[in-house]
């Protein structure tokens, strides 16, 4: 398979040149994602409508040989203590891994495995985090800009997108420290654990 001449992110646009497909998520479909549900319905009310995060990918052909190429731009700003996320998922395909490169902003890559480990690694232009096979994630943006990311993964991995609503949301919550200069995590105590559907 030939890849495209360019497949190259437009940080002016929030955009990636080259992509064949594209979906947007809005504030309202996020619902459950924050623990503030007061905040969260009044943030709805005031919101503008612009998407809260949306992605563009490049798939060429789906099969166990085959990569997507995408790029993630989530807005700024904050739910109650919480920054604003994705909704995050686990691969349907346990044992695909993916790869985030960040491109422009700051943001946290949120992990957890299903055996209660959880990370959480910063990004900024230029850092890679690697997401093992098995680790559900959700990337969180901490900064006051734009949060943009590249991924890679098997284009036939798929995706779970409700695990983490079963689980009553991931084990740790991303938070604004309080000093005000970076990010800090905080216990889930709605966190029961994951389940596998079949």
């Amino acid at each position: 398979m030939i890849l495209p001449a360019r497949l190259e992110p437009n940080l002016l646009l929030d955009a990636l040149d080259g992509s064949n497909s594209r979906y947007e998520k809005q504030l309202s479909e996020l619902a459950g994602a924050y623990q503030d549900i007061a905040e969260f319905q009044a943030c709805l009310a005031r919101d503008s409508g612009e998407p809260a995060y949306f992605v563009e990918v490049s798939t060429l052909e789906v099969g166990p040989r085959s990569l997507s190429i995408g790029m993630s731009t989530m807005r700024p700003g904050k739910i109650g203590e919480e920054y604003f996320m994705t909704r995050g998922h686990l691969h349907s395909k346990m044992e695909a891994e993916e790869l985030y490169f960040g491109l422009k902003g700051r943001g946290v890559m949120l992990m957890d495995d299903l055996h209660g480990r959880s990370e959480a690694v910063g990004i900024t232009p230029g850092v890679a985090v690697h997401v093992p096979g098995g680790w559900v994630h959700r990337s969180v943006n901490v900064g006051d800009e734009n949060f943009s990311t590249l991924f890679c993964y098997p284009s036939d991995a798929g995706q779970d997108y409700q695990i983490i609503n079963r689980a009553g949301g991931m084990k740790n919550l991303v938070i604004s420290s309080p000093d005000g200069e970076k990010w800090a995590l905080k216990e889930n105590f709605r966190h029961r654990g994951y389940e596998l559907v079949k």
